[in-house]
């Protein structure tokens, strides 16, 4: 028998790519039939796995972003990876516990809002949610026609499927290149709520995490579940086209979206044209957005100002700006009186905190949004550390539209006749102008809330094409938390996809999502005390100014490993002080 010449011209990966498809497909049927409890097992081994490889994934990671050491910083890392994938572990185990019946699904506190649309109350669930994090809540609004009574049907339906009767299928997972959990997260939603297999295509900007992401996932490699491979985009594109991968996700750009359904160059434009994607196979994504912060004109103090100057920085500058949800736009009241000293805090709060720009093409991305803004100005961060660039978005639409990927900050003053009026026009304005529908944020004295009332605030907001809003926080909460639906405001199409189609993490399994609402503490504790306000969270661990982020990361994903109480005093005593 004679092996034939691997042909010189064929590229490397196509060998392991092969391979890879083929254990996948043929796996994929039996991975759709594996039972409520061997998932759960499989799950608590994914948790022993990560917690094995989190110290190295987090500084490996912080490390390659050039994090300097026993920077606090570094809790970035223990969050956004390690933590924010445990979390989703155990809350799917919670879930899958309670499928018979989808149980799940009782517990949780169900209203209608005033458009009559069904509100589920996604956090706080358990007691641990209410002490870890205390004060902050999300809902998921569902679309209209879901009602509690039909609830059921519209939540995880791949499980309706007799289990003997159902289907695999091989998906291609194109991985994000900034947060080290995003690869992991859409792994676990495809292989967990869609009954799919995977192939995950790292990115090769952070392709560094492949082997520990390997070892935590170790469990469904061994089932062929799961292949974890290198590549550039190249690699990724013949993947796209494989014929035995059947559906694709990817977190990225619109760019490389496009260029997967559509092609490039010539060829995109001619299958435009015709309407004939070149990739018709089922897409979803998420592709960020040109994310706005509605600053709502208010009785604020100046300890108000400081502490939301905290959150708006973090809202921007957390992983150096590298993040499809970072704050691009700052939306102001024109004249009110406040507005100059929050500014000023925020410049203040801005130049503390200094950190490389990691990501490609930052300093050219900057350059274009100083380019295409009015009254540049440029925060001094310190030499290792890019400028904030702030500029006014007066001067054209391209930053309306682009999404900088880095520090770059955009303001737009609107008259504020009244806070109710103002927000609406913030809103209307957003929603006309800005490219994307990911994710948005709304900072509101509660004293203003209750002016403008209940009723009227919720009416606005239902208005706010989103599909993660933060009130007094950030909307990466939506993405941190395990059971809140992770993507765009429903509706974009393959033509015209903006942040993308679909949603990912969503461990209660919810489907038909239209947005998810979270709110946060207008007021950290123990300040919040003196107003009446109940919250138990001091300075968030998420903040950029949080000087114990780094020791709460590896406190908090310790923690989520084996919740227990006895972790809990160190927990506290280092948020108290952080």
């Amino acid at each position: 028998m004679t092996t034939a010449a691997k042909n010189p011209e064929t590229p490397g990966y196509v060998e392991e790519y092969d391979a890879a498809l083929a254990e996948l497909d043929a796996a994929k049927d039996d991975w759709a039939r594996t039972g409520i409890a061997e998932r759960i097992r499989i799950l608590s081994d994914i948790s022993d796995g990560i917690m094995r490889a989190a110290e190295g994934w987090a500084e490996t990671a912080a490390r390659r972003k050039l994090i300097p050491p026993q920077s606090p910083l570094a809790g970035e890392e223990w969050i956004s990876g390690p933590y924010a994938t445990l979390t989703s572990v155990n809350a799917l185990k919670k879930t899958l516990a309670k499928m018979t019946g989808k149980t799940f699904l009782d517990r949780l506190l169900k209203r209608q809002t005033v458009t009559g649309q069904l509100a589920i109350q996604v956090l706080p669930v358990t007691l641990w949610d209410r002490l870890l994090l205390s004060g902050i809540s999300a809902e998921v609004w569902m679309q209209k026609g879901v009602s509690e009574t039909n609830l059921k049907a519209n939540a995880a339906t791949a499980y309706d499927i007799p289990t003997d009767e159902r289907k695999g299928k091989v998906a291609l997972i194109l991985g994000a290149g900034n947060i080290a959990s995003i690869p992991p997260l859409d792994v676990l939603h495809k292989l967990f709520i869609e009954n799919q297999v995977a192939i995950l295509k790292m990115n090769p900007i952070n392709d560094y995490l492949a082997d520990y992401l390997s070892a935590a996932l170790k469990p469904l490699i061994d089932r062929d579940a799961l292949r974890i491979v290198r590549g550039d985009g190249q690699a990724g594109a013949y993947l796209a086209d494989h014929p035995l991968v059947e559906e694709l996700h990817v977190t990225g750009a619109a760019a490389t979206h496009d260029a997967i359904v559509w092609g490039i160059g010539a060829e995109a434009v001619k299958n435009r044209k015709a309407g004939k994607p070149k990739n018709t196979r089922r897409f979803t994504s998420e592709l960020g957005s040109v994310s706005p912060t509605i600053v709502v004109p208010g009785p604020w103090s100046a300890a108000d100002i400081r502490f939301q100057a905290e959150n708006i920085a973090t809202q921007k500058l957390h992983n150096s700006g590298h993040n499809c949800i970072a704050c691009q736009v700052l939306i102001m009241p024109k004249g009110w009186d406040k507005g100059a000293a929050l500014m000023d805090a925020v410049r203040d709060v801005a130049a503390g905190v200094q950190r490389p720009a990691y990501y490609p093409g930052t300093d050219a991305r900057l350059e274009a949004f100083g380019e295409h803004g009015k009254s540049v100005e440029q925060v001094d961060r310190g030499e290792a550390s890019p400028p904030l660039t702030i500029a006014s978005m007066t001067k054209d639409k391209v930053n309306s539209r682009t999404e900088v990927f880095g520090p770059a900050l955009g303001t737009v003053e609107i008259d504020a006749a009244s806070a109710e009026q103002f927000l609406k026009d913030a809103v209307d304005y957003a929603n006309r102008n800005l490219g994307g529908t990911l994710g948005a944020n709304i900072l509101i004295h509660p004293a203003t809330e209750r002016q403008i009332g209940r009723v009227r605030f919720e009416e606005i907001l239902a208005g706010f094409r989103y599909g993660s809003i933060a009130i007094n926080g950030w909307s990466g909460l939506g993405f941190l938390i395990a059971t809140c639906p992770w993507g765009a405001f429903p509706g974009h199409t393959v033509e015209d996809v903006q942040s993308g189609i679909g949603t990912v993490h969503n461990a209660f399994m919810l489907e038909q999502t239209e947005r998810t609402v979270v709110r946060a503490p207008w007021r950290p504790f123990p300040r919040n005390l003196l107003s009446g306000e109940f919250s138990m969270l001091p300075r968030p661990p998420w903040f950029v100014t949080n000087r114990r982020q780094h020791v709460l990361g590896r406190l908090l994903t310790t923690f989520e490993h084996r919740p227990g109480w006895r972790h809990v005093p160190r927990i506290f005593i280092n948020a108290l002080r952080g």
